[in-house]
């Protein structure tokens, strides 16, 4: 039984996939400029333990650009500008929650803090080459993370934004677990609507108040 991420992790460091990866990562790493850094890879797990996993975001890729990754999706450093699709998520905050966020940080380490896994699909990314990290080892990572995720006791809340996070649901069939599906908060896909409005953060809450779990507070102030 896998009870923590250091139990996963020990048990797929045996498996071929884990030594290729590894392998593409020195590589990568050596020869280009890679994000998040290298000791951020695994921030997502790092600040957020598998046993107090609530509600899980899932994200496709790191951003590419210098500074903004740090190893949770849609989260970026203080100091570093938004990228639009953080803009809109906490731009949906405000309007679902009634609250005013904070726009001088992007850090969602506040979120990780309360059992909100922010997970990337492929962990890593060249600098302003998007999806160059999209390996078929990645995908049997996140295929034994969310394996890891079913078999919690505790219900969890999967937030699917968007066509490449909803492939995902099909992974999910706890039947404690809940999906949320919303479109992605990126300009693009969020002004045709399926963002705002979807009111997905006290969605979120209902479910795990409705099962004896403490709300997220998704305001950073």
């Amino acid at each position: 039984m896998i009870k923590t991420w250091s139990d996963l992790f020990n048990d797929i460091s045996k498996k071929d996939y884990y030594s290729s990866l590894q392998a593409f990562l020195d590589k990568e790493y050596e020869s280009n400029i890679c994000y998040p850094p290298r000791e951020l890879l695994f921030n997502a797990f790092d600040k957020t333990p598998l046993e107090k996993v609530k509600v899980v975001i899932i994200g496709q890729d790191p951003y590419h650009n210098k500074g903004q990754a740090m190893g949770m999706c849609f989260s970026v450093p203080d100091g570093v500008p938004f990228p639009p699709s953080l803009k809109n998520i906490y731009r949906e905050i405000e309007n679902d929650l009634n609250v005013l966020m904070n726009y001088y940080s992007g850090d969602l380490t506040y979120l990780a803090n309360q059992g909100v896994l922010l997970l990337n699909a492929y962990l890593s990314v060249r600098e302003n080459q998007p999806l160059s990290h999209s390996i078929k080892e990645y995908e049997l990572l996140i295929d034994d993370v969310l394996k890891a995720i079913e078999e919690l006791e505790t219900p969890v809340v999967f937030l699917l934004w968007g066509g490449f996070a909803k492939k995902f649901a099909k992974k999910i069939t706890n039947p404690k677990h809940q999906i949320i599906f919303a479109n992605h908060p990126s300009p693009l896909s969020a002004n045709r609507g399926g963002w705002f409005n979807e009111k997905v953060f006290s969605r979120c809450n209902k479910i795990l108040e409705d099962n004896g779990l403490d709300p997220i507070d998704w305001c950073n102030r």
